[in-house]
């Protein structure tokens, strides 16, 4: 097997946090870059967490900083959920410094140099560097194998009662990606409610051995608070999701799909419209992950997870 060439666009955040350990602890992915902007918290926090992060397992992988701020207004952080340090207050070691440059610059950088249809973009946060990075150099999309997003909900928000958090933050910056043309494969909130975290999940985790990031990502999962959305009962874990289709697809089950993000004012904004079944005659831009098999998930994760150090 031949890993796939991807990089990773997050605002860490503690599901970026798990994501990312998952895409680092698996042979079928070859992780090149990783870029960060704000979003969950500010840019100071997750560019901060984005190193610790992979710092901790010992991969040299670049950690670039880009955007302080959606493409038309300042990010809205999550503190009640992520916490005020991103990351709900579990300490990790102070990870390598940032490498140079800007995450825009360093994603078409990385393009340029490869073969085309070849990278495998992945986006967990606000999509506002690859928007920066497609909208100056939209030819780079013929470098592009697919791109994967955790965004959007063809039902209810839970930033608005209309919007998920990252197509609201940057709406404009998400409508640059569907517009690409390229494979677009997106994980929204009613795929990733299927991944839910309650105490007995968490416990179970617990259990299972495994190195320091394995035991930072159960600190993590023990730190978040139960989601109200949810009835308290427990919490949906977004980001991974994104990264286990790459990994496991016979996981999910998928449709292909017709998305339009609002990004005009008023109550709406943020609000992916979904078409799931062609209701508008419109050709479909989006695989969309409709279904999860979740003790597959939470198998895989923890499996691939516990073999970092």
């Amino acid at each position: 097997m031949t890993p796939r060439t991807c990089l990773i666009d997050c605002d860490p955040g503690t599901d970026d946090a798990i994501a990312l350990w998952l895409a680092l602890a698996s042979p079928e992915l070859d992780v090149r870059l990783v870029t960060v902007a704000g979003g969950n918290v500010g840019l100071a926090s997750t560019t901060a967490n984005a190193r610790a992060i992979v710092g901790l397992t010992g991969r040299a992988v670049p950690v670039v900083a880009g955007a302080e701020r959606s493409l038309m207004a300042p990010f809205r952080f999550e503190t009640a959920v992520h916490g005020q340090d991103g990351l709900a207050g579990v300490q990790l070691p102070e990870g390598p410094p940032l490498a140079p440059g800007i995450a825009a610059d360093a994603i078409r950088d990385l393009l340029r140099a490869a073969p085309a249809a070849s990278v495998t973009v992945i986006g967990l946060g606000p999509v506002t560097n690859l928007a920066l990075a497609f909208a100056t150099e939209p030819a780079l999309v013929d470098r592009v194998a697919e791109i994967v997003l955790m965004s959007g909900a063809w039902s209810e928000g839970n930033i608005t009662p209309a919007a998920e958090f990252n197509a609201w933050n940057d709406p404009e910056a998400l409508a640059i990606l569907l517009g690409l043309g390229c494979r677009l494969t997106m994980a929204t909130l009613d795929l990733t409610a299927q991944a839910f975290v309650t105490p007995t999940v968490v416990a179970a985790l617990e259990a299972r051995p495994g190195g320091a990031c394995w035991r930072a990502a159960t600190a993590i999962l023990r730190a978040l608070p139960p989601s109200r959305r949810m009835g308290h009962r427990g919490f949906p874990l977004h980001d991974p999701t994104a990264v286990a289709w790459l990994l496991a697809p016979g996981l999910f089950g998928a449709r292909d799909a017709q998305a339009e993000v609002d990004c005009g004012p008023g109550p709406g904004r943020g609000r992916t419209v979904i078409d799931r079944w062609q209701r508008l005659g419109h050709p479909p831009n989006l695989n969309l992950l409709e279904t999860l098999d979740a003790p597959g998930f939470f198998d895989l994760l923890a499996a691939r997870i516990a073999t970092l150090r």
